[in-house]
């Protein structure tokens, strides 16, 4: 179980990026001024359904730290993450450039019918994700 406060810091950064680059996004000027913002972390990872702008696309799994700068930084746990991916039924896995080395590492039939996609900003990996 993670701290609230990890939850917390990661959507004020997730937050602040998108403030920073609202243009980038086509997010009116008065965007911030006239919505509020929701972030909802479900328990358990129940899955929630509800209007959330572009939804996801089911298929693919992401993973990374974002910096306030918008870069996608590596993380641990590739392996694992792979395997649960594969389990969820995800067809696509997005991934940090830096992480390519763990994915070079796998055998070939943990890749086996999973395509990888490897971004250095934030601005890659959104049309990937979102439908």
């Amino acid at each position: 179980m993670f701290p609230l406060t990890a939850f917390a810091d990661s959507a004020q950064a997730a937050l602040s990026y998108v403030r920073s680059n609202a243009s980038v996004f086509n997010l009116p000027e008065d965007f911030f001024e006239n919505h509020d913002i929701h972030i909802h972390v479900p328990a358990g990872a129940i899955p929630k359904d509800g209007p959330s702008g572009r939804p996801a696309r089911r298929d693919v799994a992401v993973s990374g730290e974002l910096s306030l700068s918008g870069r996608i930084l590596p993380v641990g746990g590739i392996r694992e993450k792979i395997l649960a991916a594969r389990r969820a039924g995800v067809r696509e896995v997005v991934l940090p450039v830096k992480n390519m080395v763990d994915i070079d590492d796998m055998s070939e039939k943990m890749k086996k019918d999973l395509s990888f996609f490897f971004a250095e900003s934030i601005e890659e990996m959104v049309d990937k994700v979102l439908i």
